[in-house]
């Protein structure tokens, strides 16, 4: 099984924290880094040097927002696996981050089952390049 390589979009200490050792012990997940902001978020992901595999983004964010981050990671190359996860994760929500690249959209208080799935699903499958958006 592949370890995915995964960066953490989310302005929550507790959050980041609680969930990072969520997915490491039942997931096959690295995290390589971290943003509490959109910009901070986007100067790491537009860096060739830095590899993520995976891109987990929460909706409200310290400055800016993860709708943000979706919208300006679709210029990047190679395209990653982008997938958002918020306690705000309404029909309209989802379909606006569908809409710009991503992949899934969990909500943080109910399907953190989902998210861990879908992060072993994808390990699984030998991580298949993310779809071009």
């Amino acid at each position: 099984m592949t370890v995915l390589t995964t960066y953490l979009v989310e302005d929550s200490p507790v959050i980041q924290q609680s969930l990072i050792a969520t997915l490491q012990e039942l997931t096959p997940v690295a995290v390589v880094g971290m943003a509490a902001d959109e910009q901070a978020a986007l100067q790491w992901l537009a860096d060739p040097a830095h590899e993520a595999e995976l891109v987990i983004v929460d909706i409200f964010l310290r400055s800016g927002s993860g709708v943000g981050v979706l919208r300006g990671a679709q210029q990047n190359k190679p395209p990653r696996h982008m997938v958002v996860l918020s306690n705000y994760a309404t029909p309209d929500v989802r379909a606006t981050c569908m809409a710009l690249g991503a992949q899934q959209v969990f909500d943080k208080s109910t399907e953190i089952d989902a998210l861990i799935l879908y992060c072993q699903t994808l390990a699984a499958s030998g991580m298949q390049p993310a779809p071009a958006a």
